[in-house]
């Protein structure tokens, strides 16, 4: 007798479609942070952020973008962040001098970052510090600057004039337009508004801003009037200092001079050398006199010839034209320092206080 066999049990969930695959929801799939408005304080760089470029941002360099948010971060390690990949800008790799438009997403990848106090700033120093505005108004602050102060924070710097300022006006924006060595005195560019430092920054790129220095420098320069057309570039030293010299490989520079005195201190010749850079490299006044062999007074790096003593690097932003709508054509005139005019012979006194050219 045979045996019945049993029908096979239909399975619970049978796939009439052998050839379709179940469809399998993914619960632990990646969720992309909410991006953060650029307008926002980001507290915590320990994760990825992204971050949205408002009007407020709009057209800023992705380095300069992020060295305003990622306080205490070393300039030379943003830079390896965007070598090595870490920072992108709309999902795609980026460039320091890359710009940033309105909506543009920015993504930061973990930095741990040093924690940097906020710089403390005496009564007494705020006091002095606003005390050499020479101008100001809604969107614009000119400055000068005193000597031995660098205009911002990093390198070994605690703090600068920016830091310093921002402290003193207790305003939450202010921005360098421009920047001048910390060993050089005169005059500085602070923007209160973004719309302030978009427009001046692209006059400085346009050469529509006109700039002069006072220097004094060791020699009598024969020429009255020259123009120094030397291509300068930036070296490192093995201790890590930056230099600048006159190289075939360096970028185009010009830089104007006018002789405005020749005379001596301490048995030695000097001349009083007006200086209108027509670019604007890092050292360039300082390296183009010493190429014509005039360097500075006072300079650590490039003076390399005997000279009289001087208490500081004898240089000093002293005029500067702005062209522009409300300021058309207005000129600033920064006081020279006693430290420096000091050393000015008799006849050349009144160029010490206000004279516009």
């Amino acid at each position: 007798m045979k045996k019945t066999q049993n029908p096979p049990k239909k399975s619970a969930n049978p796939i009439k479609n052998p050839a379709q695959k179940p469809i399998i929801k993914k619960t632990d799939a990646k969720r992309t942070p909410k991006s953060l408005s650029a307008d926002d304080v980001i507290d915590d760089f320990s994760r990825v952020n992204y971050i949205t470029v408002t009007p407020n941002q709009d057209g800023q360099r992705i380095d300069n973008f992020l060295l305003a948010r990622l306080k205490g971060l070393p300039r030379s390690h943003l830079y390896k962040l965007i070598r090595d990949d870490e920072i992108r800008i709309n999902k795609k790799r980026c460039k320091p001098h890359d710009r940033v438009n309105t909506g543009d997403v920015v993504r930061i990848a973990p930095v741990r970052l040093s924690v940097r106090d906020e710089p403390v700033v005496s009564d007494d120093f705020a006091r002095g510090l606003l005390g050499r505005v020479v101008f100001e108004n809604e969107g614009l602050i000119v400055l000068n600057k005193p000597h031995g102060l660098a205009v911002h924070g990093g390198s070994g710097e605690s703090f600068g004039v920016i830091e310093a300022m921002r402290v003193a006006t207790c305003k939450k924006y202010l921005e360098l337009i421009h920047r001048i060595d910390k060993d050089t005195s005169g005059l500085l560019l602070i923007a209160k508004k973004r719309s302030t430092l978009k427009d001046l920054q692209e006059q400085f790129r346009e050469k529509t801003i006109q700039k002069s220095y006072l220097c004094l420098v060791v020699g009598h320069v024969k020429s009255d009037k020259q123009i120094i057309d030397q291509p300068l570039l930036k070296y490192t030293l093995p201790s890590g200092e930056r230099r600048v010299k006159i190289d075939k490989q360096g970028k185009p520079s010009q830089t104007k001079i006018e002789v405005l005195a020749r005379f001596e201190i301490d048995g030695r010749a000097v001349s009083l050398v007006r200086a209108s850079p027509l670019t604007g490299r890092t050292h360039q006044i300082r390296v183009h006199m010493a190429s014509i062999g005039h360097a500075l007074l006072g300079d650590d790096k490039y003076l390399r010839q005997p000279a009289p003593s001087a208490p500081r690097l004898c240089l000093h932003a002293w005029q500067l034209n702005l062209a522009g709508d409300s300021d058309a054509t207005k000129q600033f005139v920064a006081d020279v320092p006693s430290d420096m005019a000091n050393l000015f012979p008799k006849e050349c006194e009144f160029l010490i206080t206000h004279k516009k050219s």
